[in-house]
This record gives C-alpha cells, structure tokens and sequence, in this order.
C-alpha cells in the first residue's frame, strides 16, 4: 500500500521540463496540461501494447475483410494485446519518429488507430483538438521524442496506477499553481485514501473475505481511491487478504480527470465501462437502483453545483422544487411528525449533495448495507441554520442513525488547501455499542502528523504509517479521552425558538395589538438555540422520538432558566419552532488558554520601547 512519491519526483520534474523546453512562447502557461496530460496517458498505453503490437497487427491485417468486429479477437490472450483496448495503426511512438517528414499525418493515423474504448478518452482530453497547433508551430517530432525518452519511466509495469494517480495530481496541482485555477478541488492525498480505505474495510473484514462487492467514488477524479482501496482489500500480504472480487466504479465531470481515470481502469484490467462521463448530482450515469457496498469519496466543496440545480428543475410540484427521490426526504419537525422535505444545500457549495447521493445508493442491512468515507470541510458541519437544507441533512443522517465518526485531520495536509478537513464515516449496518452513537476523533494535533521536508504547494505535513495506526487505534477502541469524545446522536441537535420582547411607546408603556396582547419589537427580536439534550429531567431520549408536549417542556425550562432572568416580559411562538443540527467540533475539543499575566505583558512592551527608542535616535542621529 505504501508510495515513495519521493521516488516519482524525478520522472515528474522531466515531464514537466516539456513545457519549458517545447510548449514555452508556443502555448500559454495555463494551456499547458491540454498537451502534457494526454501525452502522458498515450505513452503509457503505447508502452502496454507495445509487446503484443506485432500480433495485433497481424491479427488485424488477416481478419479485417472477413469480420464486422475484431474487438473480441484483437484484445483476445491469443491473437491480441491480451488488455482491453488496443491499436491498429502500423505506428508506435517511437516508430513515428523514423519519418520526421510526415510525422504530422502520421500521428494522426496512429491516434485513429486506438479502440473505441481509447478514442473516448482521446475525445475528453479534446486532443485532436492540438494537433493542428502542433504541426502549425513544428513541434510534433520535439513532443514526441521527448516522451520516447528513457528518462521517462511510463510503462504499467513499472509504474502502477496508484503511482500515476499520484503523478498526475501533483502534475495538476501543478498547474493550478501556475494560473491559480480549480481552488475548489483538492486531490486527495495518498496516505488520506489509506486512512479513509482502513477504516471502510476494518471493522468488517471478516466479512469480505470471499463473495462480490461493489465500490463507488462520485467524484472519482484519477481513480485513485477505487484502485489504492482494492489493493488493500486484495493484498495477499494485507490484513484482509480477500479472494473476493470487487467491482470498481465511479463518475468525474471533468474531461481531463475523466480519461486520467479510464486510461488507468483500462491498464489495470478493470471494466472502463463503469467510469463515466458527467456530472452524479444531475447526469447520475448509472442505473438508479444500482447499490454499493463501499463508497469513498472526496467531493468538492465551496464550489458552484448551479448548473446541476437548473437541469434538475425539470419537473416540478408545489410541495418540492426538486423531483429527486435521492434528494426528497423525510425529517421530523418538531412535533416529532415525518414530512417529505427536499434537501438542496445553498448553490455555492455541493458538498453535502453529493454525501445525500451516496446515502441513496447504500445496499438494504439485510443485504449486508454499506459503508462510506467522505472528506468534508467545516462546513458540512455547521453551516445552515435551522430549517435550512444544509441543517436537514444533518438531521436525516442523525435522525437515521447513519453516522459513526468523524476525524478531524491535520491543517496543510492537502496540496492546494490549508483549511481544516474533516472525514466522515457512516454506516447503515453500525455495530451494537455504536447504535445511538456519534464518535469525535481530533487528529489536528502534532502527535498525528509529521512535518515534510519539501512542501508540495500548500502540503506542509503528511501522516505516516504509526500515525494511521493511532487513528485506527482511537476509532476501534471507541474510548473517551483527550482525542475521542462519544455522544448520542440527539447531542447534536437543537430547537431554534424566536424570542420576542414587548414594543414600547414613548411612556415606556407596551403596545397592543387589537386583542390586547403586546407588540413584538422587531429590533428586540433575538433567536436562541435550545439543546435537544439538557440536564434536566426533561431531556430528549437519545433513541426515542420526542413528543410535542416533551419538546415544549424543554424549551420552556430553557427559557425560564436563560431568557426571562434576564427579559422578564419575553415571549416565544410555541407553534413556530424549528428543528437544527450542527456538530461544533471545536466546542467538543476546546482547551483553555490562560491569559497572560500583566507583568509579563508589561515586560515585553518596556522591551519594545527600548528597541524601538533606540531605532528612534539613530534615525534621528
């Protein structure tokens, strides 16, 4: 399972040096990937076919009169490339380099030599598209013997699919560095899958030891969370060491990432027809009743899913905006009464959308459910006020008892982010001492995190293998203590009740309504959370669906206790009440910090008055 990535960097910086070498003053700096990405993933599969070219070729040459397809036979073990996609073309690549004079021409033959499955990925790189620019600026020849050279190691048998999923991300952070683009998505860092892929397959290996499983990444970019999580289940030497056959599949929208992921689906023998094309929210390119076992994911967030919004407007009642059934579901007011609501998080971020998919595409407990990893920012946890969709996701998951932990990572761990992430895990089929259950794990301290010795963009720490190890640690042995906090799923929720204060005229006297009763003063309006759970003896159960008349007593302690010391003529609305979920993970973690003493304080301004006095007269002097 383990990546030297400081093994790849000198293949990486080679690569890279085709842009300063070939593409400067002929492409601009943020067109740069539209040539090195697909040339890449072409040398890689010419390297794969390579071996087999002459009987592929021989193959084609003697059947194509005869038969309509030679797919069967052209990627068959015994007259094939023995993989799933081949090319018919005379030409290799270093073959095309013999006749410089029409090489043009020649790469074009070779590029329409490729299998159907290959010409997809060719058509979402757009890299016909370049081919005119080549032979425009005369580089072709340049471009084509710089990728022939030994110095770039390509072929798969040397570098594996987890090893070029890490190439190409950090080949596109790359990138992104340059033009400052795609800010909203963070590839996911190697050892992050190795954590996430732990903590799926772990707690229950026992049972994935033989039979046939499923594996979903929505947002699959390189695939690297697909392949890196079979390697571990499948490893003979692992700690699960399955002989089951596992399924990979996933969905990607961006062109680019698309083909990463199919080229390297193709080259490991995985079916490539269960990545596809287009956007899951509103293009979900599967069969809608197709479920998972396991699902990982890193999805992004902060990011526009406007456009998903607008295609998904198709179809509409007056009771939801959205005719989804992944999207339409049923929470509790605060009446304890179930109501269909259509949960759509705000259009300028997506994250908690796509944790809402994966959720509608868990397999039934009594077929064994499913298990998620979801990488999150601090906003799926807080963001969304009660009533709000953001909030009613959170609520569906806990009012469902569907998640087990969430573990906060380091900060600069991510290559083009420092901001606090978190993994979520959930689970229709919990473990008994889970049921009810939430675990916290705070793995943002140093104990879980090394320092790198070179940066990569914003990755300034990674986690090594003890690290994982103490996670996992913490997670199996569901223990509270400085790292791990446990609560019941109803800790996190709450009432949000409106406080009203009386409007007052110029005497101070209260005005009335025509009832008599007083006006509420809009500017003396004030909102406050009430906690589902309280020390009283009217606390919300933690398993049992609270009654109305429970729910009001809770809030009418709360507001004896918080509100009318302090405003004795408030009111609330009893029949306006809304529900809200959050979870503060800092609150749940927070240590205190002891002010400073004044004499301390008082010591560094003296010191600071004599050095600054001293720069004072010299510059005086």
């Amino acid at each position: 399972m383990s990546l030297n990535t400081q093994n790849l960097q000198p293949i990486i910086n080679f690569i890279w040096t085709v842009a300063d070498d070939i593409l400067i003053n002929k492409y601009l700096e943020n067109q740069y990937q539209d040539v090195i990405l697909p040339m890449t993933v072409l040398r890689r599969l010419d390297l794969a076919l390579e071996p087999t070219k002459d009987k592929v070729l021989k193959t084609y040459n003697d059947f194509k009169s005869k038969l309509d397809n030679l797919s069967g036979l052209l990627t068959s073990e015994q007259h094939g490339s023995r993989l799933a996609f081949y090319n018919t073309s005379p030409y290799t690549m270093k073959k095309l380099l013999a006749d410089p004079k029409n090489i043009d021409a020649n790469f074009l033959d070779y590029l329409n030599g490729f299998s159907e499955n290959v010409q997809d990925i060719i058509s979402k790189f757009k890299f016909r598209n370049q081919l005119e620019r080549f032979a425009e600026t005369g580089i072709t020849f340049s471009l084509i013997e710089k990728f022939c050279n030994q110095k770039v190691e390509l072929s798969p048998d040397k570098i594996s699919p987890m090893a070029m999923g890490y190439m190409f991300e950090d080949l596109i952070r790359r990138f992104n560095e340059k033009t400052n683009a795609a800010a909203g998505r963070h590839f996911t860092p190697r050892e992050i899958i190795e954590l996430m892929t732990h903590l799926v397959y772990l707690p229950v290996k026992e049972n994935i030891r033989k039979g046939t499983f499923l594996v979903y990444d929505p947002c699959v970019g390189s695939g690297a969370m697909l392949t890196q999580s079979k390697l571990f289940a499948t490893d003979p030497e692992g700690d699960i060491r399955s002989t089951a056959t596992f399924h990979l599949y996933g969905q990607e929208n961006t062109g680019e990432m698309y083909a990463t992921c199919k080229s390297d689906m193709l080259l490991k023998g995985e079916d490539p027809d269960k990545i596809k094309f287009g956007s899951t929210l509103s293009e979900y390119g599967f069969d809608p009743d197709l479920k998972f076992n396991f699902m990982l994911t890193n999805p992004p967030y902060g990011t526009s899913w406007k456009e998903d919004i607008n295609k998904l407007n198709v179809g509409t009642d007056k009771k939801v905006s959205i005719v989804d059934k992944r999207f339409n579901l049923k929470i509790k007011d605060f009446k304890g009464e179930a109501e269909e609501t259509c949960l759509t998080s705000r259009s300028n971020d997506g994250q908690l959308m796509f944790l809402l998919h994966m959720l509608s595409k868990m397999k039934d407990p009594k077929d064994g459910g499913s298990r998620i990893a979801s990488v999150h920012n601090g906003s799926a946890l807080f963001t969304g006020d009660a009533g709000s969709s953001e909030s009613g996701i959170r609520q569906y998951i806990l009012e469902n008892d569907l998640l087990e932990c969430i573990i906060q990572l380091p900060n600069d761990i991510f290559y083009n982010t420092g901001i606090t992430t978190y993994v979520w895990l959930l689970s229709n089929v919990k473990e008994e001492r889970r049921k009810g259950k939430v675990q916290l794990i705070n793995a943002s301290s140093e104990e879980f995190y090394k320092k790198m010795r070179k940066n990569l963009g914003s990755k300034r720490v990674e986690l090594a293998s003890d690290h994982i190890q103490k996670i996992q640690e913490l997670y199996f042995s569901f223990e509270e203590n400085a790292y791990s906090k446990i609560f019941d799923n109803a800790d996190f929720g709450y009432y949000q009740i409106t406080v009203h204060q009386p409007e007052r005229d110029e005497k101070g006297r209260p005005v009335t309504d025509a009832k008599g009763k007083p006006k509420s003063d809009p500017d003396l309006k004030d909102i406050e959370n009430v906690p589902m759970r309280v020390e009283t003896g009217h606390a919300l159960s933690p398993t049992k669906t609270p009654s109305k008349n429970n729910v009001i007593q809770i809030c009418d302690d709360y507001f004896q206790r918080e509100v009318l010391p302090f405003a004795p003529d408030a009111w609330y609305d009893k029949t306006k009440m809304k529900v809200g979920y959050e979870i503060a993970f800092n609150k749940y973690f927070y240590q205190y910090q002891p002010l400073r003493s004044l004499d301390a304080i008082a010591a560094d301004i003296l010191q600071l008055e004599q050095e600054t006095d001293g720069l004072l007269k010299e510059i005086v002097a």
